[in-house]
């Protein structure tokens, strides 16, 4: 059965690797582009992207994910020449300054390509390998560590939300296994905010194990996201604090990556995340020891 807090070995392109599972890791969000939804523009020339991406390695990200066109709602699309136009310097020049573990964020097959061969380690798909599937045979070619996600964007979805993650992301497996993606590449996101809506969000949340029946480690993606906004009452420059209240949450619940755009703020709600749960363990080691039942077993 599936741990989630039990290490998974994420096979990366060029020799690399992470270790996922005992603590939680950071994805720092790099957004070249002049209008992704709360911070368009900030970055969108490569050295401003390249600084921003310095800083948060500083900060404790271990991943950087850097996208070239915006996906929030009603964002105007970009050419693929665009796009990598925006992305392949940023990569280039992280790679070859940096032992970062880079993410490219894109959907098209062609640019995945372009950005693995520029030293990207992951690609990272918010369709799910659905509009362009020949993205699952670049990763497979180039052992890139590949990010599937959820969406209910321009389809139907079934009323119970992790049933449509089921339907959704077992249609993204088959095609990745189909492409000969190994299992030891894969990392799975249930695509909070893309198509849901405040209740399908906390709902995600709050059944957030049932998602293990994958098997693969999950990544978290709810940085600044409108539905944080809902409950917290803020708008996205101010969403900080209840996206790190996520990512605790959601790493008790065993998420494993968390793709964010404050590293700082949410490297300490994992820390004090990660303290608990090793805690935890060390409890339970203890009372197993003792030869006495566990917290669990206890009435």
């Amino acid at each position: 059965m599936f741990s989630p807090f039990e290490p998974f070995r994420w096979a990366l392109a060029h020799g690399r690797h992470l270790e996922l599972g005992p603590r939680g890791i950071l994805m720092a969000i790099v957004n070249v582009t002049p209008d992704s939804f709360s911070d368009g523009g900030k970055f969108d020339s490569a050295d401003a992207a390249v600084a921003q991406a310095i800083l948060c390695l500083e900060q404790g990200a271990e991943i950087i994910d850097i996208g070239g066109e915006s996906t929030r709602p009603g964002a105007a699309t970009v050419t693929a020449a665009e796009e990598q136009d925006r992305i392949l310097p940023v990569i280039e020049a992280l790679a070859g300054t940096t032992d970062a573990i880079l993410s490219v964020d894109t959907y098209r097959a062609e640019t995945a390509r372009l950005a693995v061969a520029a030293g990207a380690h992951i690609v990272n798909d918010v369709h799910g390998l659905q509009r362009e599937p020949d993205i699952a045979c670049v990763a497979a070619e180039t052992g890139a560590g590949l990010c599937i996600m959820h969406t209910g964007r321009d389809r139907q979805k079934l009323p119970d939300v992790v049933e449509d993650q089921y339907l959704f992301l077992g249609r993204s497996l088959k095609i990745a296994r189909e492409a000969g993606v190994a299992r030891e590449a894969m990392v799975l996101d249930p695509g909070f905010g893309f198509a849901k809506d405040t209740d399908e969000n906390i709902e995600l949340m709050a059944r957030f194990g049932a998602l293990f029946g994958f098997e693969l480690p999950i990544l978290a993606g709810t940085s600044r996201k409108r539905f944080v906004g809902a409950v917290t009452g803020r708008e996205a420059a101010e969403r900080d604090a209840g996206t790190a209240a996520t990512t605790a949450l959601l790493r008790v619940a065993g998420a494993a990556v968390f793709r964010v755009h404050d590293v700082a703020i949410n490297r300490d709600a994992l820390a004090m995340a990660d303290a608990m749960l090793d805690a935890g363990r060390k409890v339970k080691a203890r009372e197993a020891r003792a030869g006495e039942p566990t917290g669990q077993d206890r009435p």
